[in-house]
């Protein structure tokens, strides 16, 4: 199965953002692939106010990133907002759609680290989520929850076969190998591939970045599911195209049948 991780930046115009799902989707599609992967907050980047963004499944911004999807016949995963309890809350949902396809994951662990509060704005999701996309069946995750494993081999226990991971990662000392630690090693744990897309970094677009908001470093990659590295992007925007063997999955867990030793302490 063919797949591509388009790692943008996104700027502060839902509008704008959309398009550049297109343009994006199109690429990807024109390679060959049959999902294609956008970063968290592709519909508004971090740093802008996002509950006068944030819309409902059903929405407009939802429904052109679905149009998209059907005119290209691929599926695309894309981060957006919905609205969260009130009108100061929001919920940092992954949605994922195209032929045949539609879910959405609403992020569990927010990001209450390093300085930031994400609590303040973001309610939290409750719920795993799996859906399957043509060969595979895929996990969805965001940013901050790949530095839990257990939410990734409950996934695999799920049926996952790959996670999807989508992010905005922020920028510090350590951040891009901590990025990329996290993405092989939750592949690791749960033995499935790890599609880890997060945004680009700004500074190699020139696009302003406001305040500490963590708008990305870049350094997308594609992991199987024994940690080994298939694809990785650099720090700015680019495309990154995988071909995943299915067969590879059971073949890591008869090797490393980390799931099924596992023991509960």
């Amino acid at each position: 199965m063919r797949v591509a991780l388009a790692q943008i930046v996104s700027g502060a115009d839902p509008d704008a953002n959309a398009a550049l799902v297109g343009q994006w989707a199109a690429r990807a599609a024109g390679q060959g692939a049959e999902l294609v992967v956008f970063p968290e907050a592709t519909m508004r980047a971090f740093g802008h106010r996002l509950t006068t963004v944030a819309e409902p499944l059903d929405g407009p911004w939802a429904a052109r990133v679905r149009a998209i999807a059907a005119e290209h016949q691929i599926v695309i995963a894309a981060g957006m907002f919905t609205p969260g309890r009130d009108e100061r809350h929001v919920r940092n949902t992954l949605l994922v759609t195209g032929p045949g396809v539609e879910a959405s994951y609403d992020k569990i662990h927010v990001y209450d680290a390093f300085g930031f509060t994400e609590s303040s704005t973001v309610d939290p999701g409750d719920q795993i989520v799996t859906v399957q996309a043509g060969e595979l069946c895929f996990g969805l995750a965001i940013c901050y929850d790949i530095r839990f494993p257990r939410l990734f081999t409950a996934l695999a226990r799920a049926g996952a076969q790959a996670a999807i991971v989508v992010a905005s990662w922020a920028a510090g000392e350590g951040k891009v190998g901590a990025w990329q630690t996290l993405a092989r090693a939750r592949a690791m744990d749960s033995t499935m591939f790890v599609l880890a897309c997060g945004q680009g970094d700004p500074a190699t677009t020139g696009a302003e970045v406001s305040g500490r908001a963590p708008t990305g470093v870049g350094h997308s990659l594609v992991a199987g599911p024994t940690g080994r590295v298939l694809a990785e992007a650099g720090a700015a925007p680019g495309l990154l195209v995988a071909d995943l063997d299915p067969g590879e999955v059971p073949r890591a867990r008869a090797v490393l049948p980390v799931l099924a030793s596992a023991r509960d302490l």
